[in-house]
């Protein structure tokens, strides 16, 4: 006995459809893992960018936050009489240490 529209035997029909099911099935899988790579690479690139930004809004803050602080610390002195001295940079040399400050 033959299929009408095929000209194959039913369990051979039946064979091909499970092929196809499991075929697409993986196709499926596969697509969901791609699409779930991409979303999770997306988010995962947003989450850092993010975090730069954040970072540098706290260097930005850190840095102002030292500077009124040496200004305060100027006005105080002053007002003691003493000689103020201007904020400056925080010192990049080597110590003996061997860590950078």
């Amino acid at each position: 006995m033959t299929s009408r529209s095929t000209g194959l035997p039913p369990g051979r029909r039946l064979l091909d459809y499970a092929v196809a099911g499991l075929v697409g099935q993986a196709l499926v899988a596969g697509g969901r893992r791609l699409v779930a790579g991409r979303r999770a690479r997306t988010l995962l690139v947003g989450a850092v960018a993010q975090g730069i930004v954040v970072g540098r809004r706290l260097e930005a803050a850190a840095e102002e936050t030292r500077l009124r602080a040496g200004d305060l610390v100027a006005e105080a002195r002053e007002r003691l009489g003493e000689q103020a001295t201007p904020p400056t940079e925080p010192s990049t040399t080597v110590h003996d240490s061997g860590h950078v400050h």
